[in-house]
């Protein structure tokens, strides 16, 4: 993979984030860690969790992926190196966005990764229910304090996206920096329109989620097929709609004349559009690990992007 970095904020990052939603789910410590050396080992720094993953799973609780990625920093002495992002919002004990429970949640955070400082918070899923004044000024109180070093928004409306960018200017607070959209070639009305505007207006950094579509653009599930996995059902619903088969015939044709996994064309396409910095992609084992890493180091021609984007319309 390439070792160009890309700006977020003050921090600098790899071309591809390495999702944290398997470690301590379907990747064991054991295959986290190998993981997680394969990705550095081949020059990555940017990886992405949450305080919620993977309280979906019967027994856990949540923060499950940031011990892991805690113990792996701790084994490695690499903290100084790696860029964590981690979010607020969705853990079973600090729902929501309320100035206390995002104040309390980081602290969490910060134990279980085994850290002084998160480089990009995120506000995982946004609670309308709270100011975005009140949500903001929690989060300057957190980089005020040297406990985040920047800030970033996921899901959330154009609405309160354009409010709380307008809070931040106006009041000289700590502003989001970057952004991370459901966003890949079969979901693309998800970010693209006012929030990719947005993006662009005030300059946020795009690390796009599901860049894969759970699976589905790895290209391994066809029709007439029965997927398997604990993604299969969330990949397999894209079989069933025409974009979804224009969009595999356009990865088959380019992957095959590029000789390219379709994981490294899909994320290849997607790390061309406009405002995105890094794809975030994961993997349960290091034999996935590859093909997500190529993508840096691909560069698709004016012809295969507008196939791959004509065929995602």
């Amino acid at each position: 993979m390439t070792t160009s970095r890309h700006a977020i904020g003050s921090l600098h990052v790899s071309p591809l984030c390495l999702g944290g939603n398997v470690f301590g789910w379907t990747a064991d410590e054991e295959r986290s860690f190998a993981v997680l050396d394969a990705y550095a080992e081949a020059g990555g720094n940017f990886i992405d969790t949450a305080d919620g993953y993977s309280a979906w799973v019967e027994g856990h609780q949540g923060g499950e992926s940031e011990r892991v990625i805690g113990r792996w920093l701790a084994a490695r002495g690499n903290r100084d190196s790696m860029v964590v992002a981690t979010k607020v919002g969705t853990h079973p004990e600090f729902t929501g966005l309320a100035a206390p429970t995002i104040k309390r949640a980081a602290e969490e955070s910060l134990r279980r990764l085994g850290t002084d400082r998160i480089d990009l918070y995120y506000t995982h899923f946004d609670d309308e229910s709270v100011p975005v004044e009140e949500i903001m000024t929690a989060l300057d109180d957190l980089v005020r304090a040297g406990k985040v070093r920047e800030i970033a928004v996921s899901n959330i409306s154009p609405e309160r996206l354009r409010a709380s960018l307008a809070f931040s200017t106006r009041e000289n607070t700590a502003r989001y920096t970057a952004i991370q959209p459901h966003y890949n070639l079969v979901s693309r009305d998800t970010y693209e329109g006012e929030r990719a505007a947005l993006a662009a207006e005030y300059g946020l950094a795009a690390a796009p989620y599901y860049a894969l579509a759970a699976g589905f653009l790895t290209g391994k599930y066809r029709p007439g097929a029965s997927p398997t996995g604990p993604r299969a059902k969330g990949a397999a619903q894209y079989l069933e709609t025409e974009r979804g088969q224009r969009v595999l015939a356009a990865l088959d044709q380019v992957a095959a004349a590029r000789s390219a996994a379709h994981a490294t064309v899909a994320l290849a396409w997607l790390a061309s559009r406009p405002t995105v910095v890094a794809p975030i992609a994961s993997a349960r084992d290091t034999d996935q690990l590859p093909a997500l890493l190529a993508a840096a180091d691909l560069r698709l021609t004016d012809a295969e992007l507008d196939l791959l984007t004509t065929a995602s319309d």
